[in-house]
């Protein structure tokens, strides 16, 4: 239960002025059968005497009924307003939400992405952002319903307090297995969670346009459906047995809760035919004691229901709990503009979180202002880490990262990002309009139409627009209607006139031209050496072409520098680079 009082502060955050309205609306709509039973005594004993004394009706009797069905009236009006509140309630929790999940996850680091643990976690509070509306709308019918039992209860302690305590007696075990079989379930749905992500991946590929043709040229479809089948009778298994268990325990509680009861209602028949109650305190007593029952009962299934919601609600709150690693200092200091010493790696080591191999070995490096370096090696040699460093995506593990002689871990990280313009080899293809795709590099200049088409020109991103037939407004990507999909190489385009756009001092390419074909890979190199020009640039290729026209190459090999110099200069040493250089050559002979 101690997941209630955060989850309520962040639905106080959404909406404070719709949950003050739900709450009075509550309040007054729990007070209505008191009132209304009350109005019924008086008229039941206004016309037994009329019956049994021959006595005038009561001068106010009519508007006593008038009166009566007001107060239902008015009960009736706030359940639609309570109804309408929690709509409005939901609707804005949501949103909240599924806000505050993105906007936490985008602060985590890149190492929790890489965390299976992490994704199950991050599943778990997806599914809880959007699956536990139910629960503020159980809180509130929770506290309404307390508040209609306690007004019903003093009613009838006013008249016998054992009544209340029969009643209370028969419904203390019901409380107790409910709140048994919302653990359980919280356990069952906890384990189960692995196999449902599976499951949403067999659905997802079984879908995805990416893995069409492989699944029906290889065959996959009956493998799918059998992998797919077989986990969610595993769990559908699971769901029936904790079903049954419940059902039949649940049997036996309200049983128990029935008989308490009838219990009191047999004391209440009693008393009335010794004489001790009159026949409209009967009435009223019967019917409180049915509704308290019954609320009573509702009072313990709506508890449990609602620690069975916060109980799955564990996940959302641990998630939002969890701390970035990698993250500003609290007084940290902007990038220089413009930086004049550039950047180095001084001793640097790292090993990736979890692992103990290590990617680099006391690295040393400079980029120096205004220089085009490019980074080269075999796969896995560390060229990608390097750029993860210099984006503090990670820390190293030894070392340091300096720029104009300061470590990258005392500046800002926003304003490191700010300065930093990357496009990774696995760069995002985001399906939005043409000019999202590249306004996304700078966003808060998405409105300037001018900077996105000199951004597009630079990449040759401005052909492929000229050829949609919804120009820079066209949506790009098959998920929504109207969509149009790209080739690689416009795709590439595209991400390059993002990394044009940020105009950052410190531009990172990497795999930049892998989808274009030759002759657009050298004219957007041409483009490249114009952009760059009094910028840094740090340029990861395979393709020795494209770094001749750098400044500088540097060469990896399991994480240590071993080479650098000008594209004649490596050639002339007859090194790692002259050896690779000519093994690509040789392929084109």
């Amino acid at each position: 239960m101690r997941n209630i009082p955060p989850v309520m502060r962040m639905v106080w955050e959404c909406g404070p002025k719709t949950v003050i309205w739900s709450m009075a609306l509550r309040v007054a709509l729990a007070l209505m059968p008191v009132a209304i039973l009350e109005v019924s005594r008086w008229l039941i004993n206004a016309i037994v005497m009329v019956r049994h004394q021959h006595t005038a009706l009561p001068q106010f009797f009519w508007w006593i009924v008038v009166l009566e069905f007001a107060l239902a009236s008015l009960a009736a009006l706030l359940s639609r307003g309570v109804g309408f509140c929690d709509s409005l309630l939901g609707d804005l929790y949501l949103q909240h939400i599924s806000v505050r999940v993105i906007e936490h996850a985008s602060k985590l680091d890149i190492t929790a992405f890489e965390n299976p643990d992490f994704y199950d976690r991050l599943e778990r509070a997806k599914a809880q952002a959007t699956d536990r509306i139910a629960m503020i709308q159980m809180v509130g019918t929770l506290i309404q319903l307390v508040l209609t039992t306690i007004s019903l209860s003093l009613l009838i302690a006013k008249y016998s307090p054992w009544l209340l305590l029969l009643l209370i007696v028969g419904t203390i075990p019901a409380l107790l297995g409910e709140s048994h079989f919302a653990f359980l379930g919280y356990a069952k749905n906890f384990m189960q969670t692995p196999l449902r992500r599976k499951m949403d991946y067999l659905r997802d590929l079984g879908g995805s346009k990416e893995a069409a043709k492989e699944l029906k040229l290889f065959g996959l479809r009956d493998f799918l459906i059998e992998s797919f089948s077989g986990m969610a009778n595993t769990i559908f298994d699971q769901n029936v047995d904790l079903s049954k268990r419940k059902l039949a325990a649940g049997t036996f509680l309200s049983l128990l809760a029935t008989a308490g009861y009838y219990s009191a209602y047999a004391l209440v028949l009693w008393d009335t035919i010794r004489g001790r109650f009159e026949i409209a305190v009967l009435v009223i007593l019967t019917t409180a004691i049915l509704q308290v029952s019954a609320n009573l009962q509702q009072i313990f299934v709506n508890a449990s229901g609602v620690a069975d919601q916060a109980l799955f609600l564990t996940d959302l709150l641990g998630f939002f709990a969890m701390e970035p690693a990698v993250r500003s200092k609290p007084n940290a200091i902007k990038i220089p503009r413009p930086i004049r010493q550039g950047v180095e790696f001084r001793n640097v080591s790292f090993a990736y979180p979890g692992t103990t191999r290590l990617v680099l070995k006391d690295f040393n490096f400079r980029l120096r202002p205004g220089e085009r370096v490019a980074l080269i090696g075999e796969n896995g040699q560390g060229k990608t880490t390097i750029v993860k460093l210099i984006t503090r995506l990670y820390d190293p593990t030894d070392g340091q990262i300096l720029i104009d002689g300061v470590d990258l871990r005392d500046y800002d990280m926003e304003d490191l990002c700010h300065e930093i313009g990357v496009i990774f080899q696995d760069f995002m293809r985001y399906e939005m309009t043409a000019r999202d795709n590249i306004a996304v590099g700078r966003i808060e200049e998405r409105d300037r139409l001018d900077r996105i088409e000199a951004a597009a020109q630079m990449s040759l991103a401005d052909e492929v627009i000229g050829r949609l037939s919804g120009g820079i407004e066209q949506q790009l990507g098959r998920r929504f209607e109207g969509g149009v999909d790209l080739s690689g190489g416009e795709w590439q385009r595209m991400a390059l006139a993002r990394a044009y756009l940020r105009d950052a001092q410190l531009l990172i390419l990497d795999e930049p031209t892998a989808a274009l074909d030759a002759r657009s890979e050298q004219e957007v190199f041409q483009r490249f050496a114009e952009l760059t020009k009094g910028k840094m640039a740090l340029l990861i290729s395979h393709r020795f072409s494209t770094v001749k026209m750098t400044d500088r190459i540097v060469v990896l090999s399991h994480g240590v520098l071993t080479e650098e110099g000008t594209h004649e200069e490596l050639i002339r040493h007859g090194g790692l680079y002259a050896e690779m250089f000519e093994m690509q050559a040789a392929s084109y002979r």
